[in-house]
């Protein structure tokens, strides 16, 4: 490092104005010319060696502050602006750099504003979700971005769209009058015939090297749609599912954003896009021979994926949706994360129980999938309030790119209240399930919380955070099991 040029101009600056020199006077001072001095302050010139032992000796400046914090105050300033909501504001980084040089203590105060926000934000979050378990409801909430209104709406609607059902139901008729698709013939096949029929578009398969950042794009000029090779075969009829359900049914899906009564042009495109995804799975997996298929196979999901030509999360995520008054399936419920904790992905054929399940808690099953891909873990859980349920979690594989790239991969956990174990498959693989060898009469449960800021079980080996009811310490002569024990 003792060849790293210095530049510190905002610093000598304040040195100089500080002192209530002028350019000209300091130049004098360090025995260099004003036009140096002005390149200097503008970072257009590092300090050199002499000159920072002369800034030492005549106006006893430290040469360690002329380093200062400026990399920990530019990692806060990153941290900032990193932020959804801030991440377009600036066109380049250099001037993070400017403020963090020019500015530190403004930028520190910056950062520190920033982190109570986020405090605040995750607090009024926690106290949203407390009144929602207790039945009452808040206006107060966070500034959310269009995709958080989204999914939040979507989760609260339930995952059952029954217009978008009889469309899809009629839609595959359609193609099956129109003698694209007999039984047993490939959907793919009938709705590439469809497209090209009806709107003249062609589908197209194109390498990687060729469509290397999209997995699905239309060309309005040439009636082309092209889909991303890197895609499984179940993905790719999905793509082409939810382009002609788009155009199919565009009125139906527009009459179901109107309900959801979102706040912007942006949240209702990405609630289009989500609806076109849902009517694509209701074409693929039409309700009726669904139902009946999953009640059969006792709901699951490596039976059915097989029988309807789908990918495994396509056929857990149609699961969610049996809700057809009169024929509807197991309410099961779905939550989706990645290895790093995030949760994208919240679907219940009922509404997401996110009052009485959460979904955050580090001791659920879908956290330890990704230790065994491809493995089906099985538990019963219980939450505090002695809501008892039946979960399976399992790892899915995303698009796969080249040798190089690393592959996507994400857990999936599938639920539906314990009662209904005995018609769930699942149910077969927990102790005390019937015709187990040996199996005692009751099941084992693994008891489970909303998410740790709500949980208030004593003990826990796996908690995470506080929980915002209680306060936290202990006596002074105690130490729990957990960091973050409670009084």
């Amino acid at each position: 490092m003792a060849n790293q040029k210095i530049f510190a101009g905002a610093r000598i600056r304040r040195v100089r104005t500080a002192k209530g020199l002028t350019q000209t006077a300091m130049a004098e001072g360090l025995g260099i010319s004003p036009s140096y001095l002005n390149l200097i302050e503008r970072n257009q010139r590092p300090l050199t060696v002499s000159l920072i032992l002369k800034l030492a000796s005549v106006y006893k400046v430290d040469p360690d502050e002329l380093q200062g914090e400026t990399g920990l105050s530019l990692a806060a300033l990153r941290e900032v602006f990193s932020d959804p909501l801030l991440v377009g504001e600036l066109p380049g980084e250099q001037e993070l750099v400017d403020v963090a040089e020019a500015a530190p203590n403004a930028a520190a105060a910056l950062v520190k504003l920033y982190r109570a926000y986020r405090e605040q934000a995750d607090r009024m979050s926690d106290l949203s979700e407390m009144l929602a378990r207790e039945g009452r409801t808040t206006a107060i909430s966070a500034t959310r971005l269009p995709m958080d209104e989204v999914r939040e709406t979507f989760e609260r609607h339930g995952n059952h769209f029954p217009a978008i059902e009889e469309e899809a139901e009629s839609f595959h008729k359609l193609m099956g009058q129109m003698g694209l698709m007999g039984p047993g013939d490939d959907l793919s096949g009938a709705i590439r015939g469809w497209l090209k029929q009806e709107h003249g578009i062609v589908v197209r398969v194109l390498p990687v090297a060729t469509m290397p950042n999209w997995r699905r794009r239309y060309d309005r000029h040439s009636q082309r749609l092209f889909i991303s090779e890197r895609l499984s075969p179940a993905d790719q009829l999905r793509e082409i599912a939810m382009e002609a359900c788009l155009l199919r049914m565009s009125v139906a899906i527009a009459a179901e954003i109107e309900v959801l009564k979102l706040s912007s042009n942006e949240a209702r495109r990405l609630a289009r896009f989500e609806l076109g995804r849902y009517a694509a799975h209701a074409l693929m997996m039409p309700y009726q021979a669904f139902l009946s298929a999953a009640e059969r196979a006792r709901y699951d999901v490596d039976v059915l994926k097989s029988r309807f030509g789908v990918s495994f999360e396509q056929a857990a995520n149609r699961l969610t949706t049996l809700a057809r008054p009169g024929a509807s399936g197991v309410p099961f419920f779905m939550l989706e994360v990645d290895h790093a904790g995030n949760r994208f992905r919240k679907a219940g054929a009922q509404g997401f129980p996110q009052a009485r399940f959460g979904g955050g808690c580090p001791k659920l099953a879908v956290h330890a999938a990704f230790a065994q891909p491809g493995q089906i873990l099985v538990e019963a859980v219980e939450m505090p309030d002695g809501a008892e349920f039946l979960t399976m979690a399992r790892t899915l594989e995303g698009p796969q790119g080249s040798f190089a790239e690393r592959p996507r991969r994400t857990a999936l956990l599938l639920g539906c209240d314990l009662g209904f174990r005995e018609g769930v498959v699942y149910g077969d693989a927990l102790p005390g399930a019937p015709g187990k060898a040996g199996a005692a009469p009751t099941h084992a449960l693994t008891p489970v919380g909303p998410a740790c800021r709500l949980c208030e079980r004593a003990g826990c080996l796996a908690r995470a955070e506080p929980p915002v009811t209680r306060p936290l310490g202990l006596d002074e002569m105690v130490t729990g099991l957990s960091a973050f024990d409670f009084q």
